[in-house]
């Protein structure tokens, strides 16, 4: 296993959650570190959503807490752990660190493997891809539907094609088990789940605007979006998650 190195003491325990407190930056330097070691290594981001599956899921709980790079994707952990006295100094969202590790593949010379939605919409991101950075060398892709029992042969293609990144388009908390799962089969350094990234960059879907990511209305902007399907998440979520909050504040008291 990968031990970090760049975020030793900016690790804290954070409602059942590991949480590393570094910037954007600082994550990309534990990036490039960690392609360079080649060994196979998961990452994850946090969200509010994420603290309460884990909270339900112990499996859950121990692939996230295991692995050595966990940032806080949503502004709501941000936010939370300053309450409960953390020094948590920004957002490094699941999206904009595919974006930006996209960027720096192609300066690299690193291949990215894209994997997840749709046929239509992962070609259209390599596409976008390949468009936006003309030396970019991408390892490979394939959409995201597919029966357990392709799994397997999946992993062999991903390892095969000698990626140094994979970007994987599931959903919580499916993501974190297919890589944890696969992660030693596919030998790929970096791999990282990016939910539904894929959709937001193909255009299928849109993302919040900048001022309502910056002042914590990102979930109200997709529950307004998509009202029946995020209504547990959204609502009785971010309940549930302020509760956990109150009472882990009570308890630094």
């Amino acid at each position: 296993m990968y031990v970090a190195e760049g975020n030793i003491g900016k690790r804290v325990e954070f409602l059942g959650s590991q949480l590393d407190c570094l910037t954007m930056s600082e994550t990309i330097e534990e990036v490039e570190r960690i392609v360079e070691s080649r060994i196979p290594t998961q990452h994850v981001v946090i969200n509010a959503n994420k603290v309460n599956l884990m909270a339900k899921n112990p499996e859950l709980k121990a692939i996230v807490n295991d692995c050595p790079l966990i940032n806080a994707d949503g502004q709501s952990i941000v936010w939370a752990g300053r309450i409960l006295g953390y020094d948590v100094p920004e957002r490094v969202t699941g999206i904009d660190l595919f974006s930006e590790l996209v960027a720096l593949a192609a300066e690299k010379g690193w291949r990215p493997f894209y994997f997840g939605a749709t046929e239509e919409v992962v070609e259209a991101v390599v596409a976008k891809h390949r468009e936006e950075y003309p030396d970019l060398e991408i390892a490979g892709y394939r959409n995201g539907y597919f029966d357990e029992s392709e799994s397997l042969s999946i992993a062999e293609q991903i390892r095969d094609s000698k990626a140094d990144l994979l970007f994987v388009a599931f959903s919580s908390p499916q993501k974190e088990f297919w890589i944890n799962e696969y992660k030693d089969v596919m030998k790929v350094p970096f791999a990282m789940g990016v939910g539904g990234s894929f959709d937001v960059l193909a255009g299928k879907t849109k993302r919040a605007p900048v001022w309502m990511q910056k002042s914590g209305l990102e979930w109200f902007y997709r529950f307004i979006q998509e009202p029946r399907r995020m209504f547990s998440r959204s609502v009785k979520g971010n309940a549930s998650f302020l509760f956990k909050v109150g009472k882990a504040k009570m308890h630094r008291h």
